[in-house]
């Protein structure tokens, strides 16, 4: 029998964000998964108050954390993977797929200084890699679809699955971010939904449906995404999921953070590099319509 993860979730009300730490109850070695830097989009004010609630739960379980995973490049909320790195010493991974996420947002922000190779990151993961955290086995699930470089950590019974899945009343990720795709999720979700029934999925945003629950949630299981899920359940075809998240992303708004999240997250969290003033900036691309 797997040996089974301690797992402390934080969640970020103001960008619906779940980071999770995930350790190892043997050797007390843990990972941190898409952690939060803290950032008012209208002062450009951050803070680390989200990376800090996990730096000291850490220490009070007496925790030595090696690892920071990125399901994607996120598009809502800024990565606090730097701060942690800088704080632990931790290693921080994504799917190898970040190349081609670099190299369609490179131009748009003229972000030269981003490698286009993925080597902001400590690691690239690939479908299929394995990787430990103290005794606790790892794998890593290729999910593209929300983005081409998304990828989901299953660690003994439970799954990160990133935004590929959502609670069964919210449904699934949008997919028409630049090289995203409404087939190639469904896949993805798919093969999460082989897995045996019992599996815990656990979710990296929730949402409150308009007519349900009014508490926030982020675990659930196979079983109940399969006979739940809005939007994806097992008998909604791939032509129907299709055409329904076509139809449903046409009308979407892009997320708040859009801009600043994904110019800071094909860097690994990082910011651009400083200007001649000793500031760093963001950018904003601006196109005048004819």
């Amino acid at each position: 029998m797997p040996l089974k993860s301690i797992i402390h979730a934080f969640f970020d009300e103001t960008t619906n964000t779940v980071s999770y730490l995930v350790a190892d109850p043997e050797t007390k070695r843990a990972a941190v998964i898409d952690p939060v830097l803290d950032y008012d989009h209208k002062s450009g004010k951050g803070s680390v108050k989200s990376a800090d609630a996990i730096l000291a739960k850490s220490v009070d379980e007496g925790f030595t954390i090696d690892w920071v995973f990125e399901t994607h490049a996120h598009a809502d909320h800024l990565s606090g993977a730097p701060y942690i790195k800088i704080k632990t010493g931790a290693k921080v991974a994504i799917g190898e797929r970040i190349r081609e996420v670099q190299k369609i947002f490179r131009p748009v922000f003229n972000a030269m200084d981003v490698s286009g190779d993925g080597s902001e990151f400590d690691l690239l993961f690939k479908d299929g890699d394995i990787f430990e955290i103290g005794n606790l086995k790892g794998e890593v699930l290729a999910t593209p679809g929300h983005t081409p470089a998304c990828v989901s950590y299953k660690i003994g019974d439970a799954v990160f699955v990133g935004d590929t899945l959502f609670m069964p009343d919210y449904g699934t990720a949008r997919a028409d971010f630049p090289g995203g795709d409404a087939r190639t999720l469904y896949r993805s979700i798919r093969k999460l939904m082989a897995m045996p029934a019992e599996t815990r999925l656990f979710m990296c945003h929730d949402y409150l449906p308009k007519d349900g629950r009014n508490h926030y949630a982020w675990e659930t299981t196979v079983g109940e995404e399969l006979a739940r899920n809005i939007q994806v359940n097992e008998g909604v075809s791939e032509d129907e999921f299709v055409a329904m998240r076509s139809a449903r992303d046409a009308t979407l708004a892009a997320p708040t953070l859009l801009l600043p999240s994904i110019q800071v997250n094909i860097r690994a969290g990082k910011l651009p590099p400083v200007d001649s003033d000793g500031v760093h900036y963001l950018k904003i691309p601006v196109r005048l319509a004819p």
